[in-house]
């Protein structure tokens, strides 16, 4: 099983449309196969930062779903949003 660990910095006056954004990517991903478990947090010392915890069975399973359409729709627009590129990173689950 891997994380993903991903921080995305939305502009300051775009935080609830990417909070919106990000929650509708968390409802497709968890009808993904392969999927495992989700969790959301926000920054408390920058409102802008929003962080995503994923697990998924296999490393292949996330880059399938990355390469799907339903990411694809579910993450159109995303770009507007962000004020710099997303960071992730990926991590053993232990």
């Amino acid at each position: 099983m891997i994380g993903v660990l991903t921080h995305h910095w939305a502009k300051a006056d775009k935080i609830e449309e990417a909070r919106k954004l990000l929650d509708g990517n968390g409802e497709a991903q968890s009808r993904a196969p392969g999927f495992g478990a989700r969790e959301t947090l926000y920054s408390l010392t920058d409102p802008t930062k929003i962080t995503t915890l994923v697990t998924w069975d296999s490393n292949e399973i996330y880059d399938a779903w990355r390469a799907s359409p339903e990411r694809a729709v579910a993450m159109a627009g995303a770009e507007e949003l962000w004020s710099q590129a997303p960071e992730s990173e990926r991590f053993e689950v232990a």
